[in-house]
C-alpha cells in the first residue's frame, strides 16, 4: 500500500516519539460498495459491515506494514466507555467501548469510522496516547472527556488532540433531538453556534461535529486541538460514508507510542 493512500495528520505539537495516521478507502482489496470508489480495491477495515472477511483480513495486513504492533480493535457501541488498549488483542475477549488509551510503546489505539468523528490524543511528553470514536451520541455523552480523564489517570500531562475525517457541517442533517442533546451537554448557549437551521425543513439542522468536539474538548481542559475539515460525505473517491452510501466500508484512525 502506497503512502499516499493514508492520511498523515498535520499535528504541529505531536510529540516526536508518537506516531499517528488515518486511512482512506484507497489501497486495499475489497470490491463492490467496499471498493475505492474509482473501480479498484478498497481498504475496508471493518469486519462488521458485510464485506468478505478474507478481503478485510488482507486489508488489515496491508495496514500492518505501517504500524509497530497490532491495532487494538474494540467493539464500538456509540457510548463513552474507555478501555486500556493493552487489554485488547486477537487472543483476548472482545472489549466493548468507544475509546482506548495506551502508555506502553508499540500498543496501537484504533478507531473505525464512516462519518463519525475520530479524535486522536497525546500528552505533550509522549507518555500516554488515546483514540476516541465520537458519533453524535458518544460525543454528547462525553466520550472525549472520558478519554481525557483516562489519560490523566494514566499519567498524562497537557494533552493535544487531532480530529480526523468525519461528516462535515454542510452534510450532517439532524433533528431537534440531536440539537437538544448538545444544548443539555454543553453549558449556556455555546452549542447553538454549531447548528444551522435548514430553511426548507424548519425542524432540521445542519450540525458541525468539529465545532461541537472543540467545545467539548475546551470544557475538558484541552486547548490544543488540530484537524477538522476533512468531510467524508463529500469525498466519495477518498472516504467511506455511511450516511451517503449506507452499504459501505470503514476507515481507521490510529495512534501509538514508538
Amino acid at each position: 500500500m502506497d503512502r499516499s493512500a493514508l492520511v498523515w495528520p498535520h499535528w504541529p505539537d505531536l510529540p516526536p516519539n508518537v506516531g499517528a495516521l488515518a486511512t482512506s478507502r484507497d489501497g486495499g482489496t475489497s470490491q463492490g460498495p467496499y471498493g475505492d470508489g474509482k473501480g479498484g480495491g478498497g481498504l475496508n477495515l471493518g469486519m462488521h459491515c458485510g464485506d468478505d472477511p478474507e478481503a478485510v483480513r488482507a486489508n488489515r495486513e496491508r495496514l500492518q506494514a505501517w504500524l509497530p504492533g497490532r491495532p487494538a480493535w474494540i467493539a464500538q457501541v456509540h457510548g463513552a466507555e474507555v478501555v486500556d488498549a493493552c487489554t485488547v488483542g486477537p487472543d483476548l475477549p472482545v472489549r466493548t467501548g468507544d475509546a482506548s488509551v495506551a502508555r506502553a510503546p508499540g500498543v496501537v489505539c484504533a478507531i473505525l469510522t464512516a462519518d463519525c468523528l475520530p479524535v486522536l490524543f497525546a500528552d505533550l511528553e509522549g507518555k500516554v496516547v488515546g483514540a476516541a470514536h465520537a458519533g453524535w451520541r458518544g460525543l454528547a455523552a462525553g466520550v472525549l472527556g472520558e478519554t481525557v480523564r483516562a489519560m490523566r489517570a494514566a499519567g498524562a500531562g497537557e494533552i493535544t488532540a487531532w480530529m480526523g475525517p468525519a461528516i462535515g457541517p454542510e452534510a450532517f442533517e439532524v433533528g431537534e433531538d440531536v440539537r437538544d442533546a448538545f444544548l443539555a451537554a454543553l453549558p449556556g448557549a455555546a452549542a447553538l453556534a454549531a447548528f444551522r437551521p435548514k430553511f426548507d425543513q424548519p425542524v432540521k439542522f445542519l450540525a458541525d461535529m468539529f465545532t461541537l468536539a472543540r467545545l467539548m474538548l475546551t470544557r475538558d481542559g484541552v486547548a490544543r486541538v488540530h484537524g477538522g475539515g476533512m468531510c467524508t460525505f463529500s469525498a466519495p473517491e477518498r472516504f467511506y460514508s455511511y450516511r451517503r452510501d449506507r452499504v459501505t466500508g470503514r476507515q481507521a484512525s490510529l495512534i501509538w507510542i514508538k
